[in-house]
């Protein structure tokens, strides 16, 4: 779920935005494109959600900007908004990984996916908490459904993505009734992932849309658009939960009833990745 469509989405219904990214030419279209859209105010600021000392910054700017911890939207380390008078931490931060395991030569190099999805999430949560029990708030956090089905060629991702539900799940029990959270697991949803940006075994961000269509497009690709409104109406509502494409429902109701079933759904689908692998393999040394 990329940064821009839940940004536009808040610009649409009126918010103020305090936008971070650490591309500043990223941060420059998109609050431009936020204005268009009828934000009232956007402030954007390079910053990094893995920098502790950022983060403790860009919440610190926010309360001093708007007078109060409002509202803020982290999706791949880029984005901090606030909207009407309802305060929300959105924790979008995340970075894919599509790499069967035993292709792996130095599992070190995956660390960065941890780091991003789970850390990325946590620093700008620990700092904001504070402020949006006075405001009795509410956090958002962008798990995956990968953390529910584990797909094959997906285990450090999946495992970064149930690290997020495990710990604000606990947040949930130790922030109320100050602070309500929703979490999402999304499913196939249109952003730079389903594109082929991912972070690849060497440790490296590529992109390559075959590997994407070969790993991660085998399913309908939901609109960003409208998983974004989506979400926002879930926050807005407060809701526990917010899956996106709903049919996922079904998929882990299966999870639950019948493990057996998606296991074999994941192997067949894991034969298939692994003859692909090989077979890319096995081209890129014959070139």
């Amino acid at each position: 779920m990329d940064m821009q469509h839940l940004t536009y989405e808040y610009a649409r219904r009126g918010a103020c935005l305090l936008i971070i990214a650490r591309r500043e030419n990223l941060l420059k279209k998109v609050a431009e494109n936020a204005r268009k859209l009828g934000s009232p105010d956007v402030v954007p600021i390079c910053a990094d959600v893995l920098k502790v000392h950022d983060c403790k910054r860009f919440v610190e700017e926010s309360v001093n900007h708007f007078g109060r911890c409002n509202l803020f939207d982290f999706n791949s380390r880029k984005s901090l908004m606030n909207l009407f008078s309802v305060d929300v931490l959105v924790n979008n931060a995340g970075i894919g990984s599509m790499c069967l395991i035993e292709d792996v030569t130095d599992i070190t190099k995956l660390a960065p996916v941890m780091d991003v999805n789970f850390w990325g999430s946590i620093y700008p949560t620990f700092f904001a908490i504070p402020y949006l029990k006075r405001t009795k708030g509410s956090i958002f956090v962008n798990a995956s459904s990968a953390a529910i089905s584990h797909p094959p060629a997906f285990g450090i991702y999946s495992a970064s993505k149930a690290a997020l539900l495990g710990f604000y799940e606990t947040m949930r029990v130790e922030l109320a009734p100050e602070i309500s959270i929703t979490t999402a697991t999304l499913g196939i949803i249109e952003s730079e992932m389903t594109k082929g940006k991912h972070l690849s075994k060497e440790g490296t961000t590529q992109v390559n849309s075959d590997l994407a269509n070969a790993y991660a497009n085998q399913l309908p690709v939901m609109s960003s658009s409208a998983c974004a409104k989506a979400i926002v109406d879930a926050i807005r509502r407060k809701e526990r939960n917010v899956t996106e494409p709903k049919w996922y429902r079904f998929l882990f109701l299966l999870k639950t009833l019948c493990p057996e079933l998606i296991e074999w759904g994941n192997r067949r689908y894991y034969l298939k990745i692994k003859a692909w692998s090989q077979d890319h393999s096995h081209a890129t040394i014959s070139k």
